[in-house]
């Protein structure tokens, strides 16, 4: 393979492992930070202060489905970097110049990625934990 193609694909592997990394450090965060309001709630004080960590975990999901389209969007530039010849090559990280299917594009979508199967099996669980504890501490 021609070296300034692999330069262009090192590249962009990179930023495609960082994305991976920030999502990966998202779910950590977002899980510490629901148990220590759990944790301070069901220690005694106010209990309604549960219902502000309804509040991360929107936003950590939303935060997570960025990354998460933005490294879709770096899959699909790796793709067609290597499809390109050698002389076509020229370093560039615009995923907006990015081409595809119209099923590889739809993929690209953040309400896609909102909804991707890594970001159902986490978030909405946590949601689902969190409403568990809020009836198990009667709350309301």
């Amino acid at each position: 393979m021609p070296e300034k193609k692999i330069k262009h694909l090192e590249m962009i592997e990179v930023i495609i492992e960082r994305m991976a990394k920030n999502s990966f450090q998202l779910k950590g965060w977002s899980m510490t930070l629901i148990a220590l309001v759990g944790a301070i709630s069901a220690q005694g004080s106010d209990k309604k202060f549960i219902l502000l960590a309804f509040i991360p975990i929107l936003g950590f999901w939303a935060l997570d489905s960025f990354y998460l389209q933005q490294e879709r969007k770096y899959k699909q530039l790796y793709k067609n970097v290597a499809e390109k010849d050698e002389a076509q090559i020229d370093f560039n990280l615009d995923t907006s110049k990015a081409t595809g299917t119209t099923e590889e594009m739809k993929r690209l979508c953040i309400c896609s990625c909102f909804f991707s199967i890594t970001e159902l099996c986490f978030y909405p669980i946590i949601a689902v934990a969190l409403i568990i504890l809020v009836i198990v501490l009667k709350v309301f």
